[in-house]
């Protein structure tokens, strides 16, 4: 039989390939092919020689793609693990791993961690590595908050009782991304302390518990609630490391108080706190206004608008605040469920008829039609109603647009009542169907005494620009000369 790279144009007409041209490119490939195959055998013969060279003189250099990371490591270790091995038939207990296993990954990835290894009941992720966050330290929490009690609930053979799952959390500067390993025990590594941290940490945790180091606790400002441990002897750690556990998220406004260590004088607005100020002139007049304040990352958006409700905060009038997440992006109505919850002053211990009531209050304080809306607005919250305030059944759709009329009748009842100031914090964030509640309510405020003040990042375009009641702001970054004068203020 012919072999490839000896095919003539004779042999690729009698195979059939008739045309001239066609003849052409099949050859040039073919010859394309033949050289290709000699360098690459050339190449595989020089490396195996250069191998062996350096494997006899020195080490082998790291893989090329290593590089210097600030990285939060997490370690993840399934409690009694031992216990539950020597009790259980191993393929029972092989199943137990398996939904640990898949419960971690699940969770970690949520929060745009990384899986790094398996080692038996233990797990190590990374946040910040391949994909960098300008939050990694708090998606770490998060995810070690969501994964011990992901854990928690895991199904278990009959005679276990339940599982739990300890998480230590640190971070520092690394070397990240050498291969280590053959086939599939290959890995990314990553060296430095922060790993050995994070598995110490991950001793002092509780069942079912979350402890961080020092770098991570300086980085979640007061968006936890924390319990701090003291100063703790870690086993291959010359000093003392303090340690806090974290207890869960903290109630807060917004991102921006969360991380706030005090605010410097504003630097650079005049201009665009004096527009913010004359559209709260008209509000207040019963012209109702939307302003859209976009703006890079970090380039001052909420800043601004603190300081413009310190500017209105003598004038008689109601503030709302709603923050939208990126943790929560496909969580419908997320910012409204937070604030509600934040306002009605929702407790853990609370019962659902607590709950129930301390709605009722705060629904009382914008409408005299109380029982009109609680139904609505107790089924999105997850408080059951009870017989009184039954709804009769209706179909998902009929459900879901009576829920969003109520929410906007409670907001514009408000302002029936007082000048209402309301804030929205990352609308780049906001799931659908809070954007579709703020495509209604910004067609209802025309006329109402209402200033809707949206943040928002510069790459998302949003269907109310162009509206005659809608403005937009943008900031651009400060000048060299306010640069420096901000830089002395911290100073």
């Amino acid at each position: 039989m012919t072999t490839p790279s000896r095919l003539t144009s004779d042999d690729l007409k009698e195979l059939g390939v008739t045309a001239v041209g066609r003849r052409r490119k099949l050859l040039d490939a073919i010859a394309h092919l033949n050289d290709a195959s000699g360098l690459a055998a050339k190449d595989r013969l020089g490396r195996t020689e250069r191998s062996v060279e350096r494997s006899a003189s020195r080490p082998a250099p790291v893989h090329s793609g290593a590089e210097r990371r600030h990285l939060t490591v997490m370690f993840c270790d399934l409690v009694g693990s031992t216990a539950l091995a020597s009790a259980l038939d191993p393929e029972e207990y092989r199943a137990i791993l398996y939904a640990y296993h898949s419960a971690c990954t699940a969770t970690i990835a949520r929060f745009d961690g990384f899986v790094a290894k398996y080692m038996g009941d233990g797990v190590l992720a990374y946040f910040g590595y391949p994909q960098a966050h300008e939050d990694d330290g708090v998606r770490a929490v998060r995810a070690g908050l969501a994964l011990v009690e992901e854990v928690n609930h895991l199904a278990v053979p009959a005679g276990v009782e339940f599982l739990r799952a300890r998480v230590g959390i640190a971070t520092g500067l690394v070397v990240v991304g050498d291969l280590i390993g053959m086939g599939a025990a290959q890995e990314e590594s990553v060296v430095g302390e922060t790993p050995n941290l994070a598995a110490r940490l991950q001793t002092l945790a509780p069942p079912g518990g979350v402890v961080i180091a020092p770098a991570p606790w300086r980085l979640l400002g007061s968006e936890f609630k924390l319990t701090d441990l003291g100063l703790q002897d870690l086993k291959g750690f010359a000093a003392p490391i303090a340690a806090w556990q974290v207890l869960g998220p903290s109630v807060v406004e917004s991102r921006f108080d969360a991380h706030s260590t005090g605010a410097t004088p504003l630097i650079g607005r005049a201009e665009e706190l004096g527009r913010l100020v004359r559209r709260w002139e008209q509000a207040r007049a019963g012209d109702g206004q939307v302003v859209l304040l976009s703006g890079e990352a970090g380039i001052g958006k909420s800043r601004l608008a603190r300081e413009f409700r310190g500017r209105v905060q003598t004038d008689p009038h109601t503030a709302q605040q709603y923050q939208c997440s990126p943790f929560f992006s496909n969580s419908p109505l997320y910012p409204f469920i937070e604030q509600i919850e934040r306002e009605a002053a929702f407790r853990e211990e609370d019962t659902p008829q607590e709950r129930l009531v301390k709605l009722e209050t705060l629904l009382a304080q914008a409408t005299d039609d109380v029982p009109a809306l609680v139904p609505f607005l107790a089924t999105m919250l997850s408080i059951p109603a009870g017989e009184r305030y039954a709804l009769s059944l209706r179909d998902p759709q009929q459900q879901r647009e009576l829920t969003i009329k109520a929410l906007i009748s409670s907001i514009l009842g408000l302002a029936r009542r007082t000048p209402l100031f309301l804030l929205f914090e990352d609308v780049h964030w906001a799931d659908p169907t809070t954007r579709e509640v703020l495509d209604k309510l910004i067609d209802r405020i025309v006329g109402e005494r209402v200033l809707l003040l949206v943040i928002v990042r510069p790459e998302v375009a949003l269907a109310w620009q162009g509206r005659p009641h809608v403005s937009e702001i943008v900031l651009s970054r400060l000048t060299p000369r306010e640069s420096t004068e901000l830089a002395e203020e911290v100073a």
